[in-house]
């Protein structure tokens, strides 16, 4: 890692002198270049306001603005991650009122909840990175590379392919950044409580006689003490990213290496059956000691490329990869009352994951019988593979309200870190969206045939203990009306494909596992652009099927017997509702039922994790007292959330306040923005979200935020 961030670091230095002494604005990015087919260093523009984009990445389906899409889509733009001191993604997802985080703020990772549906825990590559798969850091994403956060809702299985640890609910894609067409010098120096700081470095240059070399470095360092008690983090990134706008030819390629060390990593605390989920204590206390820490690192590489054999076809291919490594000592805690006594069984592990992914297909646009046509015909793979190598020490007690000292265990790092699972995924995709009436009807039909390939190794003998060998086809079709420019009614039916789970060893089927899951989306939905300011409104069902338990003939036999129905209503708002007032949220009612199951008591209960109602209302307003000065706030809710599946445990309903301002100003003729952010404004303790299988994770105390950046 340190030769990686090395190498990074004197590319940094070279770009920067290359650049001598000119006039910086703030930066552009190109918008709607290149072929009618090409997606390489072309972004949908920024709506009103510049808090979302017009559109976003879908895939195999390119960019799409919002209003022709027969799906609701978010794209948070590099404005809003800057105005915000977004450091992480789930930073930035903090805006969207489909998605939880539903892992401990001052934890290791970052894990989510889209309509209901975990997005993998712990992400476990569920995060695409410019389209694809098996690119993205593994455990966590910071936003120093990403120029866009972009939210799909729903089954994506054709637009991207079967995600790889099965997540139905959406996709979240990273947009990288790219050279902009001025250049650009930008440092951010920033704090928060306790004592926790650093330096970031956002670099821009374009060379050439036509400007078509691009090159984009951000590098950051930031350490200290966080609000968590006991805890210290260092966290460092490098991200180059390269490009070229030829005529026909463009190409990108992006290196991302990161490390983030902690000492004494928050983690989620899974309660024992049957217990009173004990209230959550302050949000800074820590029950981790000192003595225990984590080191994660990732390196991440991709490159694309296409070439537009004529105006209107354009050849694509990418291929990339990366690996994360993840060694930590510590144990995951146990409630194991309603006072708040926890046991705790310190762990010494290590956890490598590797990544290969690659595509190649063609896109392309003509006309028959006055009806436009846009084909696109894609195969790509996946491979990812999970080596863990986990000692464990004696058990520890403590209590989650008086976390008194726990004497530090010497257990030793693990001998051996076997591979216990490798998954393997290829498919065929070809997709037409049809385009009639001067774009007033647009219909999107397509299918992906997909290959599944998992198995399951003994971490002793290496011998294979589950394995699927299965291939599925998963069709969308969509629809989109506009009976009025500004108006879209839509309409979709989207299926998801997850890897079918593993028979356990107390059914008579032990070690088979499952064919591939088949998820179910009915979509339907409305969308208003009054220019200024756009509201979208949603309403979707998705069936998702699970494996469970069943007595047959005396024996039990694992199948896939059961389902979870989620169906929901999703309201967004975004835009200016005048020059000097912005709006960023919305509304997501939610009714999660587990409506097939073999246990009849739990069967119309409520799914683990599904909250009802989610709000996230976000606002801007420039004061005209002082010209330059935005005072911000956004209000979040989540009602209460079931621990378990008898619905006999919950956590409360919760709603926070954050606050912001920054003024924009000049200094020596350079433009100079300060910012401050409170989160969490009334230091409320709350549980912040479930897990899918039950543990609870703590919110962020009362939390203070500055920044200070600069124009060179």
């Amino acid at each position: 890692m340190e030769l990686r961030f090395g190498l990074i670091t004197v590319l940094a230095l070279t770009v920067s002198r290359a650049a001598a002494a000119q006039d910086i604005v703030l930066e552009q990015i190109t918008v709607n270049t290149g072929s009618s087919t090409s997606t390489i260093t072309t972004l949908p523009g920024e709506y009103s306001g510049g808090q979302v984009a017009r559109g976003a990445r879908l895939g195999l389906l390119g960019n799409q603005d919002f209003m022709n899409t027969p799906f609701n889509i978010t794209g948070y733009t590099a404005e809003t991650i800057e105005n915000q001191g977004a450091k992480t993604v789930a930073d930035v997802l903090a805006n969207d009122p489909s998605v939880r985080s539903t892992h401990a703020s001052g934890g290791m990772l970052d894990s989510f909840y889209v309509r209901g549906f975990p997005l993998g825990e712990g992400n476990f590559g569920e995060i695409a990175f410019d389209g694809v798969y098996g690119v993205a850091p593994t455990y966590r994403l910071f936003t120093d590379y990403a120029e866009r956060v972009e939210v799909l809702k729903g089954p994506t299985a054709l637009l991207y392919g079967i995600s790889p640890n099965s997540s139905v609910g959406g996709t979240i894609n990273i947009v990288p950044k790219r050279a902009g067409d001025v250049d650009l010098t930008r440092i951010t120096t920033d704090y928060m409580s306790d004592l926790y700081g650093g330096t970031h470095l956002d670099v821009s240059r374009r060379f050439g006689a036509d400007r078509q070399f691009g090159v984009r470095f951000n590098g950051s360092y930031h350490g200290g003490d966080t609000p968590i008690d006991d805890q210290t983090r260092k966290v460092a990134v490098g991200a180059l990213g390269l490009d070229y706008e030829g005529e026909g030819l463009r190409a990108t390629l992006d290196i991302i290496g990161q490390r983030e060390d902690f000492d004494a990593p928050q983690r989620p605390f899974f309660p024992l059956a049957g217990i009173t989920i004990p209230e959550a204590p302050d949000g800074r206390l820590n029950i981790q000691r000192p003595w225990e820490w984590s080191k994660s690192q990732d390196f991440s590489w991709l490159g694309r490329v296409e070439y537009d054999l004529t105006d209107n076809v354009t050849w694509f291919a990418a291929v990339g990869g990366g690996n994360s490594r993840v060694e930590r000592l510590f144990g995951t805690p146990t409630l194991l009352n309603s006072r708040g006594d926890v046991s705790v069984t310190p762990q010494n592990a290590i956890f490598d994951v590797g990544r290969t992914t690659a595509e190649t297909g063609v896109r392309a646009k003509f006309e028959t019988a006055g009806i436009d046509h846009t084909v696109t015909l894609q195969a790509s793979g996946l491979r990812q593979r999970l080596d863990r190598g986990i000692n464990s020490g004696t058990v520890q007690f403590t209590n989650l309200y008086d976390p008194f000292p726990r004497p530090d265990q010497n257990v030793p790092e693990p001998a051996r870190v076997p591979k216990v699972s490798e998954n393997t995924f290829y498919g065929l995709a070809l997709s037409d969206t049809l385009s009639m009436m001067d774009d007033r009807l647009l219909v999107t039909l397509g299918g992906r045939w997909q290959h599944i390939n998992s198995e399951n190794f003994n971490a002793t003998s290496g011998a294979v203990t589950t394995s699927s060998d299965e291939g599925a086809f998963t069709p969308l079709a969509g629809i989109v009306v506009k009976p009025w420019e500004n108006v879209s009614f839509y309409a979709n039916y989207a299926e998801g494909l997850s890897v079918g789970d593993s028979a356990p060893t107390t059914a008579i089927n032990a070690g088979e596992t499952l064919p591939p899951y088949r998820s179910r989306q009915y979509e339907v939905g409305t969308k208003v652009d009054l220019g200024q300011i756009a509201m979208t409104l949603s309403v979707f069902q998705i069936e998702k099927p699970f494996g469970e338990l069943q007595t047959r003939g005396g024996d039990l036999v694992f199948v896939e017997g059961g389902e979870q129905r989620n169906r929901g209503v999703e309201l967004n708002i975004f835009g200016e509702v005048t020059p000097e007032l912005r709006l960023l949220g919305g509304v997501t009612f939610l009714r999660g039922e587990l409506t097939e199951t073999a246990n009849a008591a739990i069967r119309g209960n409520k799914p683990i994790g599904v909250p009802s109602l989610q709000v996230n209302l976000g606002a801007e307003w420039d004061a005209p007292f002082l010209p330059g000065l935005t005072l911000a706030g956004n209000v979040v809710h989540t009602s209460k959330q079931s621990v378990n599946t008898a619905n006999t445990m919950e956590i409360p309903s919760w709603t926070r306040l954050d606050l912001g301002a920054r003024y924009h100003t000049e200094i020596s003729k350079r433009p100079v923005t300060f910012r401050a952010e409170v989160e969490n404004v009334f230091d409320l303790d709350y549980w912040s979200g479930v897990a899918s299988f039950g543990t609870l994770s703590q919110g962020a105390p009362l939390t203070v935020k500055l920044s200070m950046t600069t124009d060179f």
